[in-house]
């Protein structure tokens, strides 16, 4: 039987250097040029549970040093309390939670795997510090003891609880990376259960195609500084088993037309994951929902590193605008 597969033509390209540009500022320049000298780090096969450990274990143990001097010098409150059973960090700024404000139902990032305890932490102090905003981060259950669906299990339930105090129309929740992606299908789990939707969603470089069939899965590879290569082993352990189009996994996939709350959506032209953010803001646009795309120029995946640099404060401030937007 004659294979009807059409041929394509790929595009070649010859080796070469990308300096960071001139049209960054020299504390973004700083930090891709870091980035470019860091290897790309090996991840374990899907099925390596115990390699999966000791790298989790590894992660955790960086994360808690690095960590350190931001959990001590930004201006904000944080207790770590169970809600609904799970693990959160509520955080306020130093001066008190607007009474009435919003609150941003925060999801770290991570690959699926990593980011409990300090990352965590992080997430929900940065915009409690930098923006005033009430925020409760959730330290979700993670693989390989927890895989899908206990993340976004996790994160519908916290938003339950709050709904039991808070109208939702002060809530949004929002995500980063894989926090991005676990954030998009909790919001789609609170619309199938018919509970009432939150005001906004938040979905920074968010890993929405578990799948990873994006353009800049291949045009970004290494020139992302941050993330230099897709997450296949980490998505099939997160995934265990189940088939990466379900939209609960991948919610690119998801029907919007059936209702989805107001969206900001981020991403960087050096980002490995621009195409998820492109592709799930016109699958937003196409149904109707009130969308935003920030893409920042050079950012690489979540941002110019942890430091004081412009770009990371305008995203920041992004946030914040768009959550004051959605709740005022």
């Amino acid at each position: 039987m004659a294979d009807d597969t059409p041929s394509y033509t790929s595009v070649h390209i010859d080796a070469r250097d990308i300096p960071p540009p001139e049209t960054i500022s020299p504390a973004a320049r700083k930090a891709l040029s870091d980035g470019a000298a860091t290897p790309r780090m090996p991840w374990p096969r899907a099925d390596d549970l115990p390699g999966w450990r000791a790298y989790i274990a590894n992660s955790d143990a960086n994360w808690a040093n690095m960590a350190a001097p931001l959990l001590a010098s930004l201006p904000a409150t944080i207790e770590t309390k169970r809600i609904a059973g799970v693990l959160c960090h509520d955080c306020a700024p130093l001066d008190g939670a607007e009474e009435g404000g919003p609150i941003y139902l925060f999801v770290h990032g991570g690959a699926f795997v990593v980011g409990a305890d300090a990352f965590a932490k992080v997430g929900g102090l940065r915009p409690a510090a930098n923006l005033g905003i009430h925020t409760v981060s959730v330290d979700y259950r993670m693989p390989p003891d927890h895989p899908f669906p206990a993340a976004p299990q996790d994160c519908l339930a916290v938003y339950k609880a709050l709904l039991e105090t808070v109208d939702p129309s002060r809530i949004v929740v929002g995500g980063s990376s894989a926090g991005g992606n676990i954030a998009a299908a909790t919001v789609l789990m609170i619309r199938d259960q018919g509970l009432p939707l939150p005001a906004g969603a938040v979905l920074l470089t968010p890993e929405v195609d578990l799948t990873e069939a994006g353009d800049t899965f291949r045009t970004n590879a290494d020139i992302d500084t941050v993330l230099k290569q897709g997450l296949p082993d980490a998505n099939a352990l997160y995934a265990g088993g189940h088939d990466l189009t379900d939209p609960y996994l991948s919610p690119l996939f998801a029907d919007f037309t059936k209702g989805f709350p107001p969206t900001l959506v981020q991403s960087g032209t050096r980002d490995l994951f621009l195409s998820n953010s492109v592709r799930i803001h016109r699958k937003l646009r196409d149904a109707g929902i009130d969308a935003e795309l920030h893409v920042w120029e050079a950012m690489p995946h979540g941002g110019f590193g942890p430091g004081d640099v412009p770009e990371n404060n305008a995203l920041q401030a992004e946030v914040g605008r768009f959550i004051r937007r959605v709740t005022a």
